[in-house]
């Protein structure tokens, strides 16, 4: 009985170590890199701990000072320091709960064009790459002239954050 209660703990402990060493602390590093993240306290982790195909970017909390932008940065950069690594999928929780997916390839593209992208293009086009927890698209893709495109992206953009996180807050 005591062997195997010492290989379970074992066997967790090394699930902790790989999640922490290979999503965990990376995430939280490049976080604290921008003193701006400061009011964000999002961790990245496998899905359950031991879903390697699955990363969750766990959104806890935010202060007062914090707006969607800098929700949006910390996402951005944990997107870019987990580049050369391949998941399948994304899930964008708050507090444990998962609110929305977003597929692995655009969430590595997200990372590796982080450093010359505009920030504001990827702020407009996250809506229509996210879907529901059940797979389903969460917005629309928009078309149509330039102005009209952008203010619907832009108002798919701060639906998403009021349906992650901030409908718990108000």
């Amino acid at each position: 009985m005591r062997k195997l209660l010492g290989v379970a703990a074992l066997v967790v402990c090394a699930i902790l170590a790989v999640n922490l060493a290979f999503v965990t602390i990376p995430a939280l590093m490049s976080k604290n890199r921008d003193p701006r993240n400061e009011h964000v306290q999002m961790y990245a982790h496998l899905r359950w701990g031991v879903d390697p195909t699955t990363i969750v970017a766990d959104l806890w909390g935010i202060t007062p000072e914090a707006s969607m932008v800098d929700v949006d940065r910390v996402l951005f950069d944990t997107a870019e320091v987990l580049q050369n690594k391949s998941f399948s999928q994304v899930e964008l929780a708050w507090r444990g709960r998962g609110r929305f997916l977003l597929d692995g390839d655009y969430f590595r593209q997200i990372g590796r064009e982080r450093e010359w992208q505009n920030p504001v293009y990827v702020v407009r086009t996250l809506p229509e790459n996210l879907k529901r927890m059940n797979g389903l698209p969460a917005f629309d893709t928009w078309t149509g002239g330039l102005l009209g495109v952008v203010n619907r992206q832009m108002e798919d953009h701060a639906e998403f954050h009021r349906q992650w996180y901030l409908k718990e807050l108000l």
